[in-house]
């Protein structure tokens, strides 16, 4: 059992830039259709997540990433040639970071009171991909303890079972409390508030807190260097 206090990062819109993958879309359609292309594969990609978990089905991550963006190449009417696609896929696992992501980090890593997971829908195998192939964050990867997957139990954020299952891996059932969330997507956000656990939104726009459906987050910032200011000692 840990003293420490577990930040739990979100992959995917929290550590890593799903947009920046209209740079790999560019080379096939031009940088403005390339991100628009971005923006509408990822509302699509969380779509799915969240279809399949009303219906009670589950597909892996990756298939997810997959389907959402046959989806929006059909909706703007492309085509795209196998071999791309599997170009384009393999270029997701190399997504761009935040710019705030890897200062942060690497103030976190000398903390002698926190612990830092990652905690993504994505497969292990994407995590794992995506944590040592992205070219910055790769360098930070030994800030992370685990990396959790929520593809062990067959369900996506924000389900609650996906949480309870993240307090397991971090040792802390019984003491969500002590687990942070540190996520830039509102939907996790509430998630993780609704079972106990503490978030801290990560507002990078500035836009200000809008969700009317659940809890609001602990801790509202700006930037992951305002996290690492709250717990310096």
């Amino acid at each position: 059992m840990t003293n420490k206090t577990i930040l739990a990062f979100d992959l995917y819109g929290t550590l890593l830039s799903t947009h920046s993958i209209a740079t790999t879309l560019a080379k096939h359609y031009g940088q403005d259709m390339a991100e628009s292309i971005a923006t509408l594969w990822r509302r699509y990609q969380i779509e799915y997540t969240f279809r399949l978990n009303s219906m009670k089905q589950y597909q892996d991550f990756e298939e997810v990433t997959r389907k959402s963006l046959l989806h929006t190449l059909a909706e703007y009417r492309l085509s795209m040639e196998i071999n791309d696609i599997e170009e384009v896929m393999q270029a997701y696992d190399s997504l761009s970071t935040f710019k705030d992501v890897v200062p942060a980090l690497e103030e976190l890593r000398n903390l002698d009171n926190v612990e830092c997971v990652v905690f993504s829908n994505g497969t292990k195998k994407m995590i794992t991909n995506s944590v040592n192939g992205s070219s910055q964050l790769s360098d930070c990867s030994n800030v992370f303890s685990q990396l959790v997957s929520i593809d062990h139990i067959r369900s996506f954020k924000p389900a609650p079972e996906v949480y309870k299952y993240l307090a397991h891996c971090v040792r802390m059932a019984g003491r969500e409390s002590e687990v942070w969330l540190v996520s830039g997507n509102p939907f996790d956000v509430v998630g993780a508030r609704s079972v106990g656990l503490n978030a801290a939104w990560v507002d990078r726009s500035s836009q200000g807190w809008q969700d009317r459906l659940g809890p609001e987050p602990t801790k509202i910032i700006h930037g992951l260097g305002e996290l690492v200011d709250m717990f310096k000692q």
